[in-house]
């Protein structure tokens, strides 16, 4: 399955309602990933820009987005970012066929 970085900034009203009613969002998501096949690999809280970031294990592309559309559409994030992870050794494999398919850079433009 191949695993995503989820980025998620809350509204100020989203934030008012946590801080009414704490709450382990993690666990209110879990059946929501689960039913699309996925898992919470990690989350954790964070500073910054985004509020919560993730790792979460999807069977595809499909599933992560849909996630990610669902989240998106309820009203609670003002901004989501989606990013899709490669192993080291995926990383190491597109180097080795990147070496090896004959891409040549535009040329420069004549001074």
């Amino acid at each position: 399955m191949a695993h995503y970085l989820l980025q998620v900034a809350y509204t100020p009203e989203a934030w008012a309602g946590l801080i009414r009613n704490p709450q382990d969002r993690i666990k209110a998501l879990q059946p929501v990933v689960q039913k699309l096949g996925g898992r919470f690999e990690a989350a954790y809280f964070s500073f910054g820009e985004y509020d919560i970031i993730a790792i979460v294990e999807m069977p595809s592309n499909v599933d992560a987005a849909a996630f990610s559309l669902a989240a998106a559409a309820g009203g609670a994030c003002k901004a989501i970012k989606t990013t899709p992870l490669m192993s080291v050794q995926e990383g190491v494999q597109a180097m080795q066929k990147a070496a090896t398919i004959g891409y040549t850079p535009p040329a420069a433009a004549a001074v």
